[in-house]
């Protein structure tokens, strides 16, 4: 994996928690959180396919009121944790671009996504 950034601890973050981190590479950065999703981490670019624009209009609060989707609050589609594929609302069947994560020794990693 390219050059990694540590983002969070797992012991931080329980399972149906997120928590927002910045990758920076050659002085762009670019915002984006991880879950875990009951037990298995996913990390997004946080930007809507819709309309690109922050996800989280309550600061680090991604997840649907049953906490089964990762919810735009600006126009309220529903994204699938673990593709990150649109399932409600615009812009249906489009993905969120994923953040590749790493695991060592308790810490997790990320990499800069690919097509940023």
């Amino acid at each position: 994996m390219a050059e990694l950034t540590a983002v969070a601890r797992v012991a931080d973050l329980p399972p149906g928690q997120t928590a927002k981190f910045v990758l920076t590479r050659g002085g762009r950065e670019i915002e984006a959180f991880v879950l875990n999703h009951g037990g298995r981490l996913v990390a997004y670019v946080n930007r809507c396919c819709h309309i690109p624009m922050t996800m989280d209009w309550v600061e680090n609060q991604f997840l649907s009121d049953d906490r089964a989707h990762i919810l735009c609050a600006t126009h309220g589609a529903l994204y699938e944790p673990e593709s990150g594929e649109c399932v409600a609302g615009p812009p249906l069947g489009k993905c969120l671009t994923a953040v590749p994560l790493e695991v060592r020794d308790g810490q997790i990693w990320a990499a800069w996504p690919e097509g940023e």
